[in-house]
Order: structure tokens, then sequence, then C-alpha cells
């Protein structure tokens, strides 16, 4: 959606309230309580009251924006920031944009905001041919005093990030074009290299009947495991890009993204910037309906991030 047309179309508090009450009731609004999807519209204290047992829904009940005291308004602008570029708005830039004198409540919308852009991506299942591998992202390092810095793999600052994408062949592609298209893309962030964490991921993302494409590590041993076709190979550095063309591209892309927009990121919060990338790249082509499907897994979704206070978790972003 462009600027413009968002402007027009959202110009206050009561044109969101609006679009809210539609978007719920077209979804359907389920009383919380007895269950019951017959629910009247209270216009006088803009809510739904339940035909069975006469409990309140308010418009923000069961969505994102529970419990938040932000304006609707703040929260259908972050949307339209965050769906309307392929970049991304860090929390301090988006509190200028919105002129809000506190950084935390901005901060919490925005990690709430890509907590349910990963809840909605959780939802699918990579099918057909995947590829898999890791990507090392760097993060702010934690070390303390004297410790020392170690370096490779083990590094304190590098986080370690599953990346798996769907990727079919394509026959007789142009020139300069890549010989795979991709599907959907899937990222997260793991504590460690052995089999059974890949084990664990790789069985909850991808169908047991996929096949999975990766390079000889040892602990990808764990994905055979899970899954009827699988893959390991040798791979040289100079023909990964040829091998495994999406995952790389997906890292490098990522990775740039991050250090443009971000100075040091916590490993606590690295998954939620994977959330908002992923669903993006998964959308590419949505164009202007962006904003509506985000707006619609906003209602649809609880977001995992909880309240925390920014200062002694982190407060990058």
């Amino acid at each position: 959606m462009k600027l413009i047309d968002f402007a027009k179309r959202f110009d206050s508090e009561e044109s969101c309230e609006q679009y809210l009450k539609e978007v719920r009731e077209k979804e359907g609004v389920v009383c919380s309580k007895c269950g019951c999807k017959k629910q009247y519209w209270n216009r006088a204290r803009k809510r739904w009251t339940c035909a069975e047992c006469g409990h309140e829904t308010t418009l923000r009940s069961g969505t994102v924006m529970h419990g938040s005291k932000l304006p609707l308004l703040y929260w259908f602008t972050a949307i339209h920031l965050l769906t309307s570029t392929k970049k991304t708005f860090s929390a301090l830039e988006m509190q200028r944009q919105l002129g809000h004198k506190r950084y935390q409540p901005i901060w919490e919308m925005m990690h709430k905001l890509r907590s349910v852009m990963g809840e909605r991506d959780a939802q699918y299942e990579l099918t057909g041919t995947i590829e898999l591998d890791e990507g090392y992202f760097t993060k702010e390092s934690g070390v303390e005093g004297d410790e020392p810095l170690k370096r490779g793999v083990g590094s304190q600052n590098k986080a370690k990030v599953l990346v798996m994408v769907e990727s079919e062949e394509v026959e007789n592609p142009k020139k300069g074009k890549k010989n795979r298209k991709c599907g959907h893309l899937k990222m997260q962030v793991i504590p460690n290299l052995k089999a059974e964490t890949f084990k664990s991921s790789v069985k909850k993302s991808v169908n047991a009947e996929a096949a999975v494409v990766m390079d000889n590590l040892a602990a990808h041993s764990g994905v055979e495991e899970v899954t009827a076709k699988s893959k390991r190979q040798t791979v040289p550095g100079k023909d990964a890009p040829k091998v495994l063309p999406w995952v790389h591209i997906a890292i490098s892309n990522a990775k740039s993204l991050f250090k443009d927009m971000y100075h040091g990121i916590k490993e606590a919060f690295l998954q939620e910037y994977l959330n908002e990338f992923c669903y993006k790249f998964n959308r590419m082509y949505f164009g202007d309906r962006l904003f509506d499907r985000l707006m619609l897994a906003s209602i649809s979704y609880k977001p995992t991030f909880t309240h925390r206070r920014y200062g002694s978790g982190g407060d990058c972003g």
C-alpha cells in the first residue's frame, strides 16, 4: 500500500476501529469464555456481547494488540511501514515516525508484530526439494572482562541459524538466470550443531517425504532420520552457490539487511528479526495485499513475545 493511500484510508482512530471491526467479523468473533460464535455489536461500548453468556469481547481481545495502550493508529502505521518496504524499520526510527515519547512500548510493539509473523509462517510445512545449510549471524558477544573472543563457528559473537528453503529445478533457464527457483523460506536460531538439534528442527518444519539437499556435515545425519529422501554431499566452497543457491542468497540478504539497520543484535531477539525477513521474503510478490495479510495474521495469532524491559534484555531494533 502506498503512503498516500494509507493516509487516506486510515486518517483517524475511528477509521482504524471500523476496519478492525469489519476484519474480525469477517473472520468470525468467538466468545473466549463459552465458545459461542453468535455475537452482538455494542456500538456505545465498541465491543461484542456474547448471545449465550453475555461475555464481552473488545476490538483488541485475542489479537496482537491485546493489552496495549497504544492507539490503533500506531499499530496500523507500524504494520504499513513494515510491509511497504523490502527493508525494515528499527524501533527507534518507528518511535521518531510516530512521535511517541517513550521507546519501550514502541520496541515491544515491533517485536510483537515480528513474533506474529513467525507464528503465521510456522503453520507452513516445507515440501518438495529443500536446500538446507547453516548461517552464522553476528550478534552482541556478551563477553565480559578479559574473556578472550573465540574465532570460527564457536565465537561468542556468532549466532547459529538453520536455513531451509524450498528449491525447484528450472528446465532450460534463461541466460544469466538461476537454475533453481525458490519457494518458502524458514530460518531458525539453533543452540548448537548437534544431530539431535537438526533432527528436532527439521521434523517440525519439513514434510517427511521431502528431499533435503545439504552438505556433508556430520550433524546433518539427524536430518536423514526424519526425512524419506535426503542427500548429504561434499560441497566445495566455490560450488556452494550452485548446489545451494537460495540458501546462500537468503543468508547474504538477511546479513546485509541487519548490518545496515542494526548495530548489534542480542541473540535473544534475533529470531524476531529473522521472522520479519522470512515473512516478507515468502510474500515478495504480494504487493499492496501484504498490509491486509499481516493485519489478518495480527488478529488470528497471539505473539509469543511477552512483556519485558528492553534495558535488561537488550535494546536493539
